[in-house]
């Protein structure tokens, strides 16, 4: 009896069980990798016929159950008999495709050797790079013992134990958190992936720590500093309760030196302390607008050399911005008498602000009043800080666990829409994972434990936002990008809060739940808060997606991997879209990676163009709208680089500081490309003067602390 037509793949092939891997394992045969890389290269050639890939499919499978019916083929005799066969059918280019794309697999396997790192997830060259420095585990000789997976079940194992303290089955909670992250839908913050399942057991990202007006004061949050970025997080302060330079000291009838000269001491420890050997500290700084000393803060890092590990922002209240339209005075108050010492100029001081961010890339603005506005747990006193990328706002050693979706895995390409139905699934396990990540946690410090466990604020974000547009066939900095933003995070924190409503019903509610704003508005809640959008750079350059909600900030570039080995990088999407449209050239991509954009290669359609544009081919205007659609559904803040071209001037980020106020932004950060001595991406900084950029690159922003 004949077999039906259409089952006729199925059917051959059906022999072969197994497949023999460069490394020797055996594992199971899987022929749809067969007809994804035939595939692959008919698309490199600008060419798809449906039909005779499934011929050759048919006949690739054919001649493996006839040659290796005794015993498993390698993963390379099977290539070979792919080329054989496409170059048997005259399919002659479609075999150089092919054959490209083994000779890059081969440099890639030949690099990941060279790493030391045995990857069993296929993932890229950038992750596998960043996995060996921080995150997998290694020997006393120095050595790499665990692969990718064998890291996320590591990480899956140990959260998943919190389920069992409500008597809940760990194990399925373990095999979806482990699904989740090796499929890399799903990621915690870097502190989660380092150290669960550790002895260290530090899991939060962020934390923010007290500085008191004495020395005791200020050398205990220095001790506190370097503990935590030691087990990997990053640290926040507010140094507004420092008084002012000059103010008297009367337990030595000395004069007070002022918040910024401490600073300096914070920033040294931070520089010696290597967090873990993994990754320098990270620190937000912190000041009122109204403290004496706020023109010395603003103007901290007009030196380049000077505060390295740290970011700085400036706390604005309402009152000041007003005072600023309104070119009034405004009080400079001594935090340690609360009398004022002296008016002056508010627009003076504001553009003071704008001049330094456009030289430095800093002082960044936090709307501080807003924050508090919208603090549910704001009983507990003002929130004076933010961590390192301004994206969390705490209260005093009050830590948080973040953890990012992968967009890119969620999208319906049939609908030509994100997959609202999978999205609600990997929200639901985000909640659940990022607050048991909060009973796992050994903390720091009794005070982070208590206020933690008390508020157990939580923030769930996003990754590969650049990506989705691209995709959907969305330009970044239009009316429709918006929506979707709007549309997408409003979604998002619903099902986030839902979830924490649920988990509420079976935990119980977070221990500060009646004296929250939540009370009396909402049913009972796990977490006081439940998303953030973070900038996700060490997590992004492992999904292979772009950080954030951030543009791409180049379409093609070359990487530094190794020492002296640089990998050419092409998105993805773009590629797939030229060649699409048969316009595809080595020469054209050469020609982009010079500046990292395609907006003045004319031969490109219009809508390549403005589908494709980087962060610096998008006004400050746009950058500021996406941030402000985002945090409209946000509970905590966002995390945004204000990317601005080399070549702006500075009332380019005056209107963008004033545009962030107006649209309900928590904080604003603005970079101006070349601004900062160090950078992780450089235009023309590559062979031939192309584009080139650090491992660290996560397709955000260029300057150091992006990774973070």
């Amino acid at each position: 009896m004949e077999p039906k037509k259409g089952l006729r793949l199925k059917i051959i092939g059906s022999s072969l069980k197994k497949v023999v891997k460069r490394d020797g394992r055996i594992e199971t045969f899987d022929s749809s990798r067969i007809k994804n890389a035939i595939t692959q290269a008919f698309e490199a050639t600008n060419q798809k016929d449906g039909s005779v890939i499934k011929e050759i499919v048919a006949s690739v499978l054919e001649e493996l159950e006839n040659r290796f019916s005794a015993s498993p083929p390698h993963v390379e005799q099977i290539q070979d008999i792919v080329e054989q066969q496409l170059i048997k059918r005259g399919l002659d280019k479609v075999a150089k495709a092919y054959i490209l794309y083994r000779a890059g697999r081969a440099k890639i396997r030949e690099a990941k050797s060279f790493l030391g790192v045995q990857d069993d997830l296929k993932l890229s060259i950038s992750a596998i790079k960043v996995l060996r420095s921080r995150y997998l585990a290694k020997n006393e000789a120095g050595e790499t013992i665990e692969t990718p997976s064998a890291m996320f079940r590591r990480v899956a194992y140990e959260v998943a134990l919190a389920d069992r303290l409500y008597k809940a089955d760990s194990k399925k909670s373990e095999e979806e958190f482990y699904s989740a992250l090796s499929n890399l839908e799903f990621l915690p913050n870097s502190p989660t992936l380092m150290n669960a399942g550790r002895p260290l057991g530090q899991l939060s990202a962020c934390f923010v720590l007290p500085v008191g007006d004495s020395i005791s004061e200020i050398f205990e949050a220095v001790k506190k500093m370097a503990q935590i970025h030691q087990s990997g997080g990053g640290t926040g302060f507010s140094f507004s309760r420092l008084r002012p330079r000059g103010d008297i000291v009367r337990s030595t009838m000395g004069e007070a030196s002022g918040p910024v000269s401490f600073m300096e001491i914070f920033d040294k420890t931070t520089s010696v302390i290597k967090q873990g050997g993994r990754r320098r500290g990270a620190n937000m700084g912190v000041l009122s607008i109204n403290h004496p000393d706020i023109i010395d803060f603003i103007t901290a890092k007009s030196d380049p050399e000077r505060f390295p590990n740290f970011n700085i922002s400036v706390a604005v209240t309402d009152k000041f911005m007003k005072q600023v339209s309104m070119d009034q005075d405004y009080e400079l108050i001594n935090p340690r008498t609360g009398k004022v010492v002296r008016m002056v100029s508010a627009k003076s001081i504001f553009d003071l602000i704008v001049t330094q961010a456009w030289r430095t890339g800093d002082p960044g603005l936090i709307f501080i009043d807003r924050i508090n506005k919208n603090n549910p747990t704001s009983f507990l006193g003002p929130i004076s800080a933010t961590n390192p990328c301004g994206e969390q706002p705490l209260h005093d050693f009050e830590s948080c666990n973040l953890g990012s979706i992968n967009l890119v895995k969620f999208i319906n390409q049939d609908k030509k829409d994100l997959d609202w139905w999978r999205l609600r699934k990997i929200v639901n396990l985000g909640a659940h994972f990022l607050d048991n990540v909060i009973d796992v946690n050994k903390f720091p410090f009794k005070e982070t434990e208590k206020i933690t466990k008390e508020n157990r604020r939580v923030g769930l974000g996003i990754m590969g936002w650049a990506e989705v547009l691209a995709i959907l066939k969305i330009p970044y900095d239009s009316p429709e990008a918006l929506a979707l933003a709007r549309r997408l995070m409003r979604f998002i924190t619903d099902t986030a809060r839902k979830a924490s409503g649920d988990l509420a019903r079976t935990r119980g509610e977070f221990p500060n739940f009646k004296k929250s704003k939540w009370y009396g508005r909402s049913r009972p809640l796990r977490n006081a808060t439940s998303t953030t959008i973070a900038p996700t750079g060490a997590i992004s350059i492992i999904a292979d997606v772009s950080s954030g909600i951030e543009p791409f900030f180049a379409i093609s570039f070359v990487r530094n991997i190794l020492e002296g080995a640089k990998f050419f990088e092409i998105n993805k999407y773009f590629e797939n879209d030229l060649k699409r449209l048969g316009i595809f050239s080595e020469g054209i991509i050469a020609e982009i990676a010079k500046t990292g954009s395609c907006q003045d290669i004319q031969e490109f359609p219009r809508e390549v163009r403005s589908i494709y544009k980087t962060a610096l081919d998008i006004s400050p205007s746009a950058h500021v709208r996406m941030q402000a659609a985002f945090q409209q559904y946000t509970d905590n803040a966002v995390s945004k680089t204000i990317n601005l071209p080399e070549n702006s001037s500075p009332e380019g980020v005056r209107e963008a500081f004033l545009l962030a106020y107006k649209l309900g932004c928590k904080g604003i950060t603005v970079y101006r490309y070349g601004s900062k001595p160090k950078q992780v991406l450089y235009l023309g900084g590559g062979p031939e003067g192309m584009l080139s950029a650090d491992v660290e690159y996560a397709g955000g922003c260029p300057e150091p602390f992006c990774p973070y």
